[in-house]
């Protein structure tokens, strides 16, 4: 369970991990100390382990700044949730081992108490007594972010092993 930091629509690659700190590139921790500062300057001060960030409409919209969604995961943050994504943050997040999950947050509240379900596909609001159901990852996503991302999958499994492969499927089954 963790707090929900609620964030509006349009949040970009640049609010979550401004230009101005790209000399921190090399240097993963300390950039992340600068994780949402100009949407949220408490932000990465103040995030815990298990929190959440919530977002409206194309969060990680811009460049394809692959370090924003590994500065958020190294903040602790469990996953972002919103409505939706951008779809290079999208697949950095995943292959970074960040769960993005698409779901209506519009009854997310800053500071709710929240969790979620990976597998089943539910937000649970445990501030506000609700459910918000989401479409669970593919499996191949699921395997990738349980292995912790995309680099560590292919070290642990290889590059052609999907997890349907390795139930022993054939790989033109269905």
């Amino acid at each position: 369970m963790g707090r929900a930091w609620k964030f509006g629509d349009n949040i970009s690659t640049d609010l979550i991990s401004a230009g101005r700190f790209y000399h921190l590139r090399s240097n993963l921790p300390e950039l992340s100390k600068h994780t949402l500062e100009d949407a949220r300057p408490e932000f990465a001060a103040g995030v815990r382990p298990g929190d959440f960030v919530v977002g409206g409409r194309n969060f990680g919209k811009g460049s394809s700044r692959e370090h924003a969604p590994i500065v958020i995961k190294m903040c602790g943050v469990r996953a972002v949730l919103a409505k939706s994504f951008a779809r290079i943050f999208f697949r950095n997040a995943i292959n970074n081992g960040l769960a993005a999950i698409v779901c209506d947050t519009d009854r997310i509240a800053d500071g709710d108490e929240l969790d979620v379900d990976l597998a089943v596909g539910v937000v649970f609001d445990r501030t506000a007594g609700f459910q918000l159901p989401f479409a669970p990852l593919p499996v191949v996503m699921e395997a990738i972010m349980a292995e912790g991302g995309l680099a560590e999958y292919i070290a642990k499994h290889g590059d052609l092993a999907t997890p349907h492969e390795r139930a022993g499927a054939r790989p033109d089954a269905p």
